[in-house]
């Protein structure tokens, strides 16, 4: 009956252990509620950003006045601020085709020095002055011809042709990815690169690099009016076409065709399962991307989409243009935004080809005419081709290491004045830019569970909320009969440890001896035995009882969700530390005992970045953490264009003591030289070699 009791003692509502009836026989973890009120966590988010996009105006100039701000905004998201310097292009034509009615020149440039990027010039023959110019941005087109590949724009070549053939000239360009030198936008999707987020970077900053220089080139064609110049693209060129129309004002006649929808049906309906990161921006400051959108004003838009798109869908669709559409008609210019839906799934049809031509030939050429030529492929795709062998110094394949500037050299301060001015900067950044999802000043909510006492010791569950639907456990283990812990230790536990944890609890409550017990619950009742200590286990969101889907896809793409509401798990992981830190501090049997922390690996990173930002413990005791964000530290957005993780652990050991066991001292260089510029006291910063 005892062991019933204790189990009993444990399911706390919602937030159970999962704790074995007997310690022998565990049951599996069940995630249908941690995926049910994950989903419900992502929908309240999604549904905070969406009630901020693009509301209370009520006159043009309350978006007029933001726009340049929000314009910087948008660079900063895609890693482009500062803008990389505009270096020589250095252009090659390496061959030249001949149509009754055009030319088309095969091209390279490098938008910085080893970016290349291969298009294709389409220029009319016949021209008496300089014609207006199309940007042709091309999607996920993957065109390999004996283990070869051509590039996208040899797919999308129709475009290109039936624009000369009416008087435009037009730039088709190869996307990083698919293109002929082969870079990635799958970083988060299924290549494990999360340091991406650390780094800032995107896919989508390179493309919208890329389209930078591109309009670069076309307004130093004598052929081209440099005053007008339009963008369109498909799917990914969609995307694509609005990074660039939204950030470059020479861009006057935009057309994205199945190449934006918002946040509700990325993250709440899943479509962000169906797209790479080139599709995304790093959301740093929480848009719903009717706001890139609207970066347009009052310059033409049109967007253009079929109506069973599944990775575009219309409703999500129409919400961004209705909300865009308020602003064109409080501007006074509703015929420069139109919405174009034609029948289809996710495909180039004709039908929105008609539309776009139309649409270009009105705002662009200013000369509508019928629409009397089809667009098709003229060429056989191997003659656009543009390299015959790929050049040695190319960057593309690995320009993710280095597109995004990251913050150094760290050099050591020498003086307690210059290390407060340099660690209040790191702290304000990392609130602005690695941390603003945070939400401060929530109720604290805590709810005690059953104790239960046994073999001299004492357990004490608690839950408390982190955030809205996300309920959190919190077990406090201490030694039977100890009248007040001296300290009360925040343990945060990675996931295969709080199973180990769950398996430990029966077998030290109920265990007849000794010998029955696991290394870690020998070592835990020990512990408890010598030391006057309260020992308080905690999961953070993912971990234990909230742990969800673990489905390879379903955990990545839960992940990238967190990413497109401007955090990431690690982040709110971070965020759950401070809740739990401040839950104990707001016990009654808590609340007067100093908090320490003792944790490992990633969580110990967490652990640190979430003491700066509450008031500092007795000791921080950190084990076996990794040297940097990149590649394998936890992911926090944007941090490493701030600083890394020893100067994190500078800033945390400034604050509260720190025991830092690691296998060499070879990463912790600044902080050691840190303590010792600053003539910390001893104990202040304690390095142990793990060996």
């Amino acid at each position: 009956m005892q062991q019933g009791k204790w189990v009993l003692a444990v399911l706390w509502g919602a937030m159970c252990l999962n704790l074995p009836l007997q310690a022998e026989t565990p049951k599996p973890a069940k995630t249908a509620d941690a995926d049910k009120a994950l989903a419900a966590y992502f929908a309240d988010q999604t549904k905070k950003i969406e009630s901020k996009c693009l509301t209370n105006i009520s006159k043009i100039e309350d978006w007029t006045s933001q726009q340049g701000e929000a314009r910087q905004q948008l660079l900063e998201m895609l890693g482009l601020d500062p803008l990389p310097e505009k270096t020589d292009l250095h252009v090659v034509v390496t061959k030249t085709l001949d149509h009754p009615d055009f030319t088309v020149e095969n091209l390279h440039f490098q938008s910085r020095p080893g970016l290349y990027v291969t298009g294709n010039l389409y220029v009319p023959k016949g021209l008496q002055k300089p014609a207006p110019a199309i940007l042709y941005v091309c999607g996920h087109a993957k065109v390999v011809e004996n283990g070869v590949s051509l590039g996208g724009k040899t797919h999308y070549q129709h475009h290109g042709g039936w624009f000369a053939r009416h008087g435009y000239v037009c730039l088709t360009i190869d996307t990083l990815q698919l293109g002929e030198i082969n870079g990635t936008h799958h970083g988060t999707h299924h290549e494990n690169r999360w340091w991406w987020l650390s780094r800032g970077y995107t896919p989508a900053g390179v493309e919208a690099w890329n389209c930078i220089r591109a309009l670069d080139y076309l307004q130093s064609r004598p052929e081209v009016d440099a005053t007008r110049l339009g963008v369109t693209g498909r799917s990914g060129g969609g995307a694509y076409s609005w990074w660039i129309s939204a950030i470059d004002e020479r861009i006057q006649t935009a057309v994205p065709v199945a190449g934006i929808t918002d946040l509700r049906n990325h993250v709440v309906d899943g479509v962000v399962e169906g797209h790479c990161d080139c599709m995304f921006m790093v959301n740093t400051y929480r848009w719903d991307y009717p706001q890139v959108a609207a970066l347009n004003y009052p310059r033409a838009l049109l967007l253009s989409n079929t109506d069973r798109d599944r990775i575009f869908p219309l409703d999500g669709v129409y919400r961004t243009y209705s909300k865009v559409r308020h602003l064109y008609d409080l501007g006074g210019v509703p015929d420069n935004i139109a919405l174009n839906i034609t029948a289809g799934g996710h495909l180039d049809t004709q039908e929105l080809q008609m539309h776009a031509y139309r649409w270009f030939d009105q705002h662009l050429a200013a000369s509508p005419r019928l629409i009397e030529a089809a667009a098709k492929p003229l060429f056989p795709k191997p003659e656009l081709k543009v390299f015959e062998t790929i050049p040695a110094d190319e960057v593309n394949t690995r320009i993710d290491e280095t597109f995004v500037p990251v913050a150094g050299p760290f050099i050591p301060v020498q003086t307690p004045e210059a290390w407060s001015k340099q660690s209040e900067a790191w702290l304000s950044q990392l609130q602005e830019k690695s941390f603003r999802a945070w939400e401060e000043n929530l109720p604290q909510a805590v709810t005690a569970g059953d104790v239960q006492t046994s073999n001299g010791c004492t357990v004490q569950n608690y839950s408390f909320t982190s955030q809205q639907h996300v309920d959190l456990p919190l077990v406090i283990v201490s030694r039977d009969g100890l009248a007040k812990a001296k300290t009360v230790v925040l343990i945060p536990l990675a996931h295969s440890a709080w199973q180990q944890l769950e398996k430990d609890f029966p077998a030290l409550l109920f265990a007849s001896d000794d010998t029955a017990l696991s290394a870690t619950a020998k070592a835990m009742k020990a512990r408890l035995q010598e030391e006057p200590v309260a020992l308080a286990y905690f999961a953070p969101r993912g971990v234990g009882p909230t742990q969800w889907n673990q489905e390879t896809k379903k955990h990545i793409h839960n992940q990238r969700r967190f990413y497109l509401l401007g955090q990431s798990w690690d982040g709110m992981q971070a965020f759950d530390l401070r809740r739990a830190m401040q839950a104990l501090r707001s016990l009654p049997e808590t609340q007067q005992i100093p908090l320490a922390i003792e944790a490992e690996g990633n969580l110990g990173v967490l652990a640190a970045y979430a003491s700066l930002f509450e008031p500092p413990v007795k000791r921080l005791t950190l084990k076996s953490l990794p040297g940097s964000h990149q590649p394998d530290g936890p992911a926090l957005l944007n941090v490493l264009r701030i600083c890394d993780i020893p100067h994190a652990l500078a800033m945390a050991a400034a604050r509260s003591p720190m025991t830092l066991t690691a296998d060499s001292p070879e990463p912790w260089g600044y902080l050691l030289e840190t303590a010792k510029n600053l003539k910390w006291d001893e104990g202040q910063l304690v390095l142990n070699s793990g060996k």
